[in-house]
């Protein structure tokens, strides 16, 4: 059976539980978290935040960021001014974090890999730190995204309207891969499980896993 044939029987099957359940069992403890500069309001709520923090460091860092994440909510037609109207409040949480080294870690399922996140990461500055492959997902966004382009068709997405689900997907993807590291924290980490499978994803990556987190604490 092909992995196409595969991936339209469980296209939504969330990989991180199971990844999680296998770190643990390795070490590895990985645990949800919230932050207030990654919410609702995406990268005006970033600058929100990091201008309240007042800390010189983070300027130029987060300015880039925010000039890149404007740039990809325009060309995923995303307004801009729902974002503004938007809660500060209600924080986007990062379900795998791993505390000694403040790692954020996503394991991408198949709805991660479509046309509108390979649009997003075409705008990531050559220069950008992340702790993924980048090419490796932009290939996998073409594989799959005649597939996954038709998963969540048919649902709404504050900002970006009627069927613009997987366009803030993107979104807010990018925002986590632009605003983690330009607050601070290493770069994110992202695991490609495009067959749902998060325990297979966890054996796959465990040996790079390892030393991302050794080389951050």
């Amino acid at each position: 059976m092909s992995r196409k044939a595969r991936i339209r029987r469980v296209p939504n099957q969330d990989p991180e539980p199971a990844f999680a359940q296998a770190a643990a069992e390795d070490g590895i403890a990985l645990g949800r978290q919230k932050f207030d500069w990654l919410n609702e309001q995406g990268h005006v709520g970033l600058e929100h935040v990091a201008r309240a923090r007042q800390d010189s460091s983070l300027v130029e860092p987060v300015t880039a960021a925010l000039e890149v994440l404007g740039a990809i909510l325009g060309r995923l037609r995303g307004d801009v001014s729902i974002l503004r109207s938007s809660r500060l409040t209600l924080e986007l949480p990062a379900r795998l974090v791993h505390e000694p080294t403040g790692t954020v870690i996503e394991v991408d399922g198949s709805p991660h890999f479509t046309s509108f996140r390979l649009t997003a990461l075409e705008f990531y500055p050559a220069d950008l730190a992340v702790g993924f492959d980048l090419q490796g997902h932009k290939e996998l966004c073409r594989e799959w995204s005649e597939q996954t382009d038709a998963i969540d068709r048919g649902l709404a997405a504050k900002a970006f309207g009627f069927g613009g689900k997987q366009r803030e997907r993107a979104y807010h993807d990018a925002l986590r891969d632009l605003a983690i590291p330009a607050m601070g924290h290493p770069p994110m980490i992202r695991i490609a499980a495009v067959d749902g499978d998060g325990d297979a994803a966890y054996r796959r990556h465990r040996d790079s896993l390892r030393a991302h987190l050794n080389g951050s604490s």
